[in-house]
């Protein structure tokens, strides 16, 4: 039996007020966890954070994105990386880069309850059996492995699906309009988490929270 994946909506919002707003929203609208975006706040003092995710009080992500994977972190890796050890007592889940180096992605990792370890490409889509040794080594690491690729053609979206098809705990994404379809299917092969907007997309393919919900639902139940 597929386990009911979870919903998650992504915050990228900059000020307190506006990320808690977005939060209310997103919990309203039938979201199972919110991922906040560190790397998008103005303000990414630990602390700060710490009594944020507090104030959400909600099931969550604590991602600090790198700039090379389309994050907006302008400060060293030691930094990046040294927030994420501080406030991640108090997130459900902390996602970390596979190409971390592994000298901090491994504090960030011991430091964490429970870990995701991310792949993002906005250019291409890896070939199958390279997406197969990225999850690999990511699931040597981490909890759940995640990976988001952009693909040229409908093979490379298979190729996603496969993967997912193939591996437990991971997270697969096919991203733009071509991708758009693994969002709702990857959740039935196993994907454990699907990432949905409030309206705006954090990225590129993503469908609403209200709408992945209702796919996700009908075909689960068999359109019952």
């Amino acid at each position: 039996m597929i386990l009911k994946p979870l919903i998650c909506v992504p915050i990228l919002q900059k000020d307190r007020k506006t990320v808690l707003n977005v939060a209310s929203e997103a919990i309203g609208a039938g979201a199972d966890l919110v991922e906040l975006r560190i790397d998008a706040l103005l303000d990414t003092d630990p602390q700060s954070v710490i009594h944020l995710m507090e104030e959400i009080n909600y099931p969550l992500i604590a991602t600090n994105r790198m700039r090379e994977e389309g994050g907006y972190f302008m400060g060293s890796e030691d930094e990046r990386t040294g927030i994420l050890v501080e406030v991640a007592d108090h997130a459900d889940y902390v996602d970390i880069e596979l190409q971390t180096d592994s000298k901090y992605r491994s504090r960030v990792i011991q430091a964490s309850k429970s870990t995701i370890i991310s792949f993002h490409d906005f250019q291409k889509a890896p070939y199958l059996n390279e997406l197969l040794e990225i999850v690999n080594k990511e699931k040597e690491l981490g909890n759940i492995a995640k990976f988001a690729v952009m693909p040229q053609n409908m093979q490379d979206t298979l190729n996603v699906l496969e993967v997912v098809n193939r591996e437990d705990n991971t997270i697969g994404i096919a991203m733009g309009e071509l991708g758009r379809y693994t969002r709702v299917v990857a959740p039935l092969l196993g994907s454990p988490i699907t990432y949905a907007s409030l309206g705006g997309e954090s990225a590129p393919g993503q469908l609403d929270v209200k709408n992945t919900q209702e796919i996700i639902d009908r075909l689960m139940d068999g359109g019952a």
